[in-house]
């Protein structure tokens, strides 16, 4: 009788859990990309604001910076998905309020708080908590391409101003200009120089609390140094504030051609952000020389 010999078979191995993970996170970015499809009107808002608004320019680069940060979080992170569908999509349905709400009483920004929210279901049906812990710094640093209400712009705006102005009238006494503040005017010899609402520094101190955040993100320090970093985002927003109106205030004070003095006052508006940057990057020095190095043990 002869003998049949049976060839033995390999079953092909199940999907590995990184192939399963990279899948999933694969359809949350595809849904991720129909939600942009869904906000495209509120976001062409945005982008006009972004575009025509100079105290607002920073908007346009926090998309792909939260894109890096995402980036950066899934090349240094091993990631084990638990996805919790139920709170996910109950989350997506209780957005859909909130945008008709939003659309009802014509608040963009509120339209934009159920994006980002919209974004953390997303994440919490694929990957549960584990993917919002990765992707959650690079969701809430979004927040930064928002425009500010106007009723907020108004409300923490005026004092802002007030404040710039006293400030901007002492530095200019201090070098030796007959400055006199009224109100919000700084009066030198016939010069009127006019803090509006657009001198106030709040939109100076978004822009600047988005490079800010940035940077604490991706420094390697200690909580310390990070949140020192933070609390003099609105210190260092007013004094680059006052530099500008300061300097302002000086040129116009020695230069009578209208021109030069609206060419000086537009130039002075871009510094701002470097000058800002500047300082932040003396305060990291600081604090590099002032917080010691844990010894480690051996």
């Amino acid at each position: 009788m002869s003998s049949v010999s049976f060839a033995s078979r390999t079953l092909p191995a199940p999907a590995s859990a990184s192939v399963k993970s990279r899948l999933a996170v694969w359809q949350g970015a595809a849904i991720a990309v129909v939600l942009g499809w869904a906000y495209l009107p509120m976001l062409s808002v945005f982008a006009d604001k972004w575009l025509n608004d100079p105290q607002y320019s920073h908007g346009p680069l926090v998309p792909f910076f939260s894109a890096f940060l995402l980036w950066r979080a899934w090349k240094s992170d091993s990631l084990v998905l638990k996805p919790l569908p139920i709170l996910g999509c109950g989350l997506l349905v209780a957005i859909l309020a909130l945008r008709t709400v939003a659309g009802a009483m014509l608040f963009h920004q509120l339209d934009a708080a159920s994006l980002l929210l919209a974004l953390v279901g997303v994440c919490l049906a694929v990957g549960g908590v584990p993917l919002l812990k990765l992707t959650g710094p690079a969701i809430a640093f979004l927040a930064f391409m928002i425009p500010l209400p106007y009723e907020l712009e108004r409300n923490v705006g005026s004092p802002l101003k007030t404040a710039a102005t006293v400030s901007s009238t002492f530095l200019l006494q201090t070098l030796g200009l007959p400055a006199i503040r009224d109100g919000n005017l700084i009066l030198i010899d016939d010069v009127r120089l006019g803090v509006v609402d657009a001198c106030s520094g709040l939109k100076m101190m978004v822009t600047f609390a988005a490079f800010s955040v940035g940077a604490v993100l991706m420094i390697q320090r200690s909580r310390f140094e990070k949140l020192m970093v933070l609390l003099g985002i609105i210190p260092i927003a007013i004094l680059t504030n006052v530099l500008r109106i300061t300097a302002t205030g000086v040129s116009f004070a020695n230069i009578t051609d209208d021109a030069t003095r609206k060419f000086l006052h537009d130039a002075y508006g871009y510094m701002m952000i470097f000058i800002g940057l500047g300082l932040l990057a003396v305060e990291l020095w600081v604090l590099k020389r002032l917080v010691l190095d844990e010894p480690s043990k051996t």
